[in-house]
């Protein structure tokens, strides 16, 4: 079985979301070939690392894709599909998938299954599960072709599993120039957010607040343990709207939707909107001074507390231990 995986990377570094997508790839068929694209600035220094995670076959495309054009990266890679014929095309669950993967879907001649939180190879079929009715109900689906199955896979669904053997890694260049048509819509800028901490989409722990921190100011106890444990930090819809957070950092069904292994929620009621981006964390820690928050029905661990007692004193006994 050949899988062809979208690598995703910043300058020539890889995301987290690649290893994930050469992880479930070798999964899907230990036996298989996998091959990998990367595409923008940078791209050609990405191919060490590929092969190193398995990849046995990678094409690369630096020159002429310094403006991300959604259409030329359509283009290029359903091309790719028609050459390398593969079962399956992974991306990562992300701004990049939202734009092109049902694109290349159609291109392909394929089907789009997007936000799988599983995926599983059952002879020349694929049993995929996805989160539906805003994560409230999983769904369970069968895909055997026509043409391969485009699936994006959520952050941190897929463990991250290093093989024993590296890949063949043989390199090829994708000297494939943009058409007129292609540049219709192009990306102009890229700003790169301040900072160290991790994406938002991708990091293992979130720290969340809501809009009862009551200012711009006070999201400094959310900054501070977020730091504390190498978190991303996040906001709820209402605080974002209330100006107390960028919209990069909502969570939600009108933000992004994170999957970590630990979500900490700081002052967030629960409303509906914001439990569609986060229901699948592996635990949940609320802290709320309101005991009927309806995000408590959803915890692993609740304090009932004012945030603004509970979290500068849970900042500062956590900064203690993890010294």
């Amino acid at each position: 079985m050949r899988i062809l995986i979208v690598a995703e990377h910043g300058s020539g570094t890889l995301k987290k979301s690649a290893f994930e997508l050469l992880s479930a790839a070798r999964a899907l068929d230990a036996d298989g070939e996998v091959h990998a694209v990367a595409l923008g600035p940078g791209a050609n220094s990405t191919a060490a690392d590929l092969a190193l995670w398995g990849a046995h076959s990678i094409h690369l495309g630096q020159n002429g894709y310094d403006q991300y054009a959604p259409l030329q990266w359509t283009r290029v890679i359903a091309g790719l599909s028609e050459t390398i014929k593969p079962a399956a095309i992974l991306m990562s669950a992300g701004a990049l998938s939202r734009d092109i993967a049902g694109r290349v879907a159609l291109r392909a001649g394929g089907a789009l299954a997007s936000d799988c939180v599983a995926l599983v190879a059952n002879g020349a079929a694929f049993e995929i599960v996805r989160p539906t009715h805003a994560g409230r109900v999983r769904a369970t689906m069968s895909y055997g072709g026509p043409g391969p199955l485009v699936a994006t896979l959520r952050a941190n669904a897929f463990a991250i599993n290093k093989p024993t053997q590296p890949g063949a890694g043989t390199i090829a260049s994708l000297n494939v120039p943009p058409e007129p048509a292609d540049l219709r819509a192009l990306v102009t800028e890229s700003v790169q957010a301040p900072g160290m901490r991790p994406e938002l989409a991708e990091a293992a722990i979130v720290v969340s607040g809501g809009r009862s921190l009551g200012s711009a100011e006070n999201f400094k106890l959310i900054y501070d343990l977020a730091d504390v444990l190498g978190a991303a930090p996040g906001a709820s819809r209402a605080a974002v709207d209330a100006g107390y957070a960028p919209h990069s950092m909502q969570v939600g069904q009108t933000g992004k939707t994170v999957n970590p292994v630990l979500y900490i929620a700081c002052g967030i009621s629960g409303a509906i909107q914001h439990l569609a981006g986060m229901r699948t964390s592996k635990f949940i820690v609320v802290i709320n001074k309101d005991p009927s928050a309806p995000l408590f029905k959803l915890a692993d661990f609740g304090i009932v507390g004012d945030e603004f007692q509970v979290l500068p004193a849970l900042t500062e006994e956590l900064r203690k231990t993890l010294k």
